[in-house]
């Protein structure tokens, strides 16, 4: 157990790299739904601690006191919108965002679907073009650099139509973290093309739209599977000639069930951490679990502020 220890203490460093980043920027300023609990409380007081966002909280003004009461969390200062319910506290976050007055979504104790519901509602959300997608970002102990898995927590069964989405968001937002060299992995059972597999068969023709501009801003790859994605020794081994293969730093999954397992394969058996956000929105969506640690909920506030500032440079440019 002795040779795990420094790794295991280094294995935030790479968070704390991406919440370093921030220190210069601005808070973003952050509609934090229903925020009932404890966990999802703290978590929003401490990312405005550390200068990441300036919360709104938005709910039930009662119960909010309450838990801040209850668990010694100082409010003062701290804008509170009043809502009645859950789903009232999603619509009132999308306005506030609608309003001009958010430039982030932060998920408190409410459902994923009440707080995604409100935000893919035709006539009063945020949708855009772009269909949206989740981004684990990853802490994997023994790993260089994050690691950022999608889709693996919104699109079921995503088409190839919108697999050239998820992509794109993907590179947006490592390209948004600060990182120049991104290299994307289309991950599969196989690194060959077999029609019996459909996942390769979308691999392949994603890579050609990569080649001919349709997807932009990165390296593409595929299929490939985990091993020769990820490890460059496999990939030797394999004889795969790839300028992804053994390097890669996003992976895209084939559909949700895959990216799920491969997600918690990594958290439980693996001691990464996850942080997570949404893209596609007008707005990046910042989504916490009760399990976070507070460093994960941290690297997601900072990666949803690194995306946030590179809005405010490029105005026109949707959030990805």
């Amino acid at each position: 157990m002795e040779p795990k220890q420094p790794e295991m203490a280094a294995r935030h460093e790479k968070y704390k790299r991406l919440i370093a980043r921030c220190k210069a920027l601005a808070p973003t300023r952050t509609a934090v739904v229903h925020p009932c609990d404890e966990s999802s409380l703290r978590g929003a007081m401490d990312a405005a601690r550390e200068g990441l966002i300036t919360p709104i909280l938005v709910g039930p003004r009662a119960r909010i006191e309450a838990v801040a009461a209850k668990q010694g969390i100082d409010l003062s200062g701290i804008e509170l919108v009043d809502a009645p319910h859950s789903e009232a506290s999603a619509a009132a976050a999308v306005a506030l965002v609608r309003e001009g007055k958010a430039e982030a979504l932060m998920k408190g104790s409410l459902h994923t679907d009440e707080l995604m519901g409100a935000v893919v509602r035709r006539e009063t959300g945020l949708r855009t073009a772009r269909r949206l997608s989740h981004c684990f970002i990853m802490d994997v102990p023994g790993h260089a650099d994050p690691l950022v898995i999608t889709d693996a927590a919104i699109n079921i069964a995503p088409t190839l139509k919108d697999k050239v989405d998820i992509v794109q968001n993907a590179i947006d937002l490592v390209r948004d973290m600060g990182v120049e060299d991104i290299r994307v992995a289309l991950l599969s059972a196989m690194e060959t093309v077999n029609p019996d597999v459909p996942s390769t068969i979308e691999a392949a023709a994603l890579c050609k739209m990569a080649e001919r501009g349709q997807i932009t801003g990165a390296l593409v790859d595929g299929p490939l599977a985990l091993d020769n994605a990820i490890s460059e020794e496999a990939a030797r081994i394999k004889k795969i000639d790839s300028p992804v293969a053994g390097r890669a730093n996003v992976l895209v999954v084939p559909d949700l069930e895959a990216g799920n397992m491969l997600a918690k394969s990594l958290s439980f058996l693996a001691g990464a951490d996850a942080a997570g956000i949404v893209l596609g929105a007008r707005v990046p969506v910042i989504l916490t679990s009760r399990a976070d640690s507070v460093m994960t909920r941290l690297a997601s506030c900072a990666v949803a502020a690194l995306v946030v500032n590179a809005r405010r440079n490029q105005p026109g440019k949707a959030v990805a």
